[in-house]
């Protein structure tokens, strides 16, 4: 997949005056004996809809995700995954009827705020509390399960794209989680029906399974009806037991309800989580292969509290992945809300914990993404290091525009799906069309990479081994692989080498080549804005915001030590609070000497930085395919001894861009853009322009924040001002060393 782009001359100039080499044409796609063919394609599994606390109908949501004409971001695949718990609005209406299908007709005076008592009547409303008698609102395991399901195999048979039905929890014992259970949607049987032509339409597959897991599981769920019709027995009849478990025998047990509902009070956090538990258990024993569950903006809600229901430890992220690695296989450190007051919705004092105002997990993001997930040597590299599979991904978290409608292109809240983020991932699909069932295997995998601002759209991320001697591996063998997996938008399959996700088995005494091939894309990027990025024009770089330029790239190492032990010391721990981690000024410790040990990982660090000058720089490598250009670069880890990993992030930010980045590269405190607190804003964005809406607004735009007529970067231009990239990891195995346990 190819963005349209037009970059600024300084970054051509640049280009120009690297050395070039000529690619070979490949196939679209590329495939090799060991693997299913697969190409890294785009998506998005956490936004809402009017049926939660969104602003459209799911329709427009769909046609604003996926359209690559009307909104050129469009994704190849999506996941429209809402709340857990009830909502009294009926997504399924559309707002008019440019957006009318036969099966789901515009209809005048209806549209997507209609109340489900409104559209269907108060008869129709299952389970407890909903319908005649009730509040109205309507449990999600019933709209999705005949409303929201259905309407997503039409729209994806339909339009012809690949959608399903997800969820984002509410969390028993946390705040929330992206998740879904695949099962039984979208089947073979809808490749060749018949769509109908005239209202109405009934569904061939069904999201049974996730309706059962929203009813059982998710903490906004209080229904007792076993998913029924009130006072009767008729209907789903779930039972929510888990084999081996204590169910009935378990203090939160409801036996009219058959699933556990904790009480409030004290205590309800950790009975919370331990039910959280047992939901990854039921799902790794009925669904092990059609199922994720990937933590949402997982710092935002603050540590864990045990007598509330607040954020994750990094021993919950443990628990999780120990109860179900097929299914718990990774966190959402990148989050949605990228144009918000506060960058991600982390903030200073955000959250009350037994009466005190709590930070969320260190206090803001960095760099639009969360600390667990930034921070070299922290959390995420805490689980690395014990050889987890465990992976980094994004979201939009689609809700709003803010002030703004949902057409316009500013944003003081969310972006679109695609828009901003997209998580690229690896789905061997082979010549069968995407799918559910490989889409989530593609998850599963760890083969895959986010991006914020169209700051790259191909990434080649290979380690190979090389042994002494007259076979020894050259950078440029393993720099042609790169090239031909990145410019054909595929990953390697070779023996001696892997990519991410994977892990590479060696010999004590092996070098490690690590080749990256990426795509800074030329040209345009999907930002509404045209004037210079006011971040860069403080160190005397003129960029548009538009032209984002990647400026490096860190290449991660840390080694693994193995599992930790349940119940050891160095299992739980909880990252510093408040004033221990953030300061007043924005200022962040120096070091990790006041995380504790089991958030961390002290091997961890930046073993190499590459960019477009230095002793090693990167050269500009132009593609025989598209005739794009491809950056190529390579480093040799030598005579490794131990297991380890090694990881990659990159930005459009130089080292030691103020308020942005530290004198090494790292992503400083998002707080000094954070419309929130007006006495942080330290950026002044200046620029003075003539076009104040549509896609190339030429000057800084009326909704900044502004203190004495100045206007500060924030909001929407915050975000597009600072870009990353995150990739999964590589393992390295070595021979005698720690097992990588948790990858193939």
């Amino acid at each position: 997949m190819t963005f349209k782009f037009n970059k600024s001359q300084i970054a051509l100039a640049a280009v120009a005056a690297l050395s070039t080499v000529a690619l070979t044409a490949g196939p679209t796609i590329a495939t090799a004996a060991g693997k299913t063919a697969g190409q890294y394609v785009t998506g998005d599994f956490h936004n809402h809809t009017t049926c939660s606390d969104g602003a459209i109908s799911m329709q427009k949501l769909v046609k604003k995700a996926t359209d690559k004409i009307d909104t050129p971001w469009g994704l190849d695949w999506f996941v429209q995954a809402g709340h857990g718990g009830n909502g009294n609005r009926n997504c399924t209406l559309v707002e008019d009827a440019t957006l009318s299908t036969p099966a789901y007709p515009f209809a005048a005076g209806t549209g997507p705020t209609t109340t489900w008592t409104a559209s269907i009547g108060a008869a129709n409303i299952k389970g407890l509390n909903g319908g005649v008698g009730g509040n109205g609102n309507m449990w999600r395991w019933q709209s999705i399960q005949e409303f929201q399901y259905p309407l997503m195999e039409y729209l994806s048979a339909y339009k012809g794209i690949p959608l399903f039905i997800g969820m984002e929890s509410v969390v028993a014992g946390h705040e929330h989680s992206s998740m879904s259970v695949i099962t039984g949607q979208m089947p073979l049987s809808l490749d060749t029906t018949t769509l109908p032509i005239s209202a109405g339409y009934t569904a061939l597959g069904n999201a049974t399974a996730l309706a059962q897991w929203s009813y059982c599981f998710d903490r906004g769920d209080t229904d007792t009806s076993r998913g029924n019709v009130t006072g009767s027995a008729v209907g789903n009849n779930w039972n929510c037991s888990v084999t081996g478990s204590l169910n009935a025998g378990d203090p939160s047990w409801n036996a009219t309800a058959q699933k556990l509902l904790p009480a409030s009070g004290t205590g309800v956090g950790s009975k919370g989580h331990n039910k959280t538990v047992e939901a990854m258990k039921w799902m790794a024993e009925n669904h092990p292969n059609g199922s994720y569950y990937v933590p949402a903006h997982l710092e935002r809600a603050g540590p864990f509290n045990p007598d509330g229901n607040n954020g994750f430890n990094v021993e919950h992220l443990r628990n999780f992945n120990n109860a179900a690695p097929k299914v718990a296989f990774g966190f959402e450190s990148q989050p949605g809300h990228g144009a918000s007051a506060n960058r991600g919705e982390y903030q200073v004092k955000r959250n009350n914990i037994a009466g005190v105002l709590t930070d969320s997990v260190g206090g803001t993001a960095y760099g639009g993404t969360g600390v667990y997930g930034s921070l070299v040597g922290g959390v995420w590299d805490a689980l690395l290091g014990e050889g987890r599979g465990f992976w980094f991904f994004g979201s939009s978290d689609w809700h709003n525009r803010g002030i703004f409608g949902p057409d316009d292109r500013r944003s003081t809240q969310d972006f679109f799906p695609g828009e901003y983020q997209r998580d690229f991932v690896m789905v061997r699909n082979g010549t069968d069309k995407l799918r559910p069932q490989t889409i989530v295997d593609g998850l599963r995998s760890g083969n895959s990479f986010t991006a914020s601002g169209q700051l790259i759209d191909r990434l080649a991320f290979v380690a190979c081994a090389s042994y002494p001697g007259p076979g020894a591996r050259s950078n440029a063998s393993v720099e042609a692989l790169a090239i031909a997996a990145a410019t054909n938008g595929t990953d390697v399959d070779k023996a001696g080498c892997a990519t991410m996700g994977e892990k590479l088995v060696v010999r004590p005494g092996a070098e490690i080549v690590v080749s990256v091939v990426v795509r800074d894309p030329a040209g345009t990027s999907y930002s509404p804005y045209t004037f210079p990025n006011p971040s860069l024009a403080q160190v005397g770089i003129v960029q548009p915001l538009n032209m984002p330029v990647l400026d490096h790239i860190d290449l991660v190492r840390g080694m693994v030590s193995g599992y930790k032990t349940v119940g050891a010391a160095d299992y739980s721990g909880e990252w510093p609070r408040n004033l221990n981690w953030l300061k007043a000024d924005g200022t962040t410790p120096s070091d990790l000497s006041t995380v504790p040990a089991a958030a961390k990982n002290t091997t961890a660090s930046v073993i190499k930085t590459f960019n477009g000058s230095g002793v090693t720089p990167w050269a500009a490598v132009s593609s025989g395919v598209d005739n794009s250009t491809f950056l190529k670069m390579t480093y040799r880890i030598p005579a490794v001894a131990a297991s380890q990993y090694v990881r990659l992030r990159g930005t459009n930010l130089p080292a030691a861009v103020p308020f942005e980045t530290d004198a090494n590269g790292n992503p400083l405190a998002d707080v000094y853009t954070n419309a929130n607190d007006l006495t942080m804003l330290r950026i002044p964005c200046n620029t003075v322009g003539t076009v104040l809406t549509g896609s190339a607004i030429d000057g800084c735009p009326a909704h900044l924040a502004t203190v004495s007529g100045q206007k500060y970067v924030s909001y929407d231009v915050a975000a597009w001002s600072d870009l990353w990239f995150y990739s999964n990891p590589i393992f390295v195995e070595v021979t005698g060393s720690t097992l990588v346990a948790g990858v193939k």
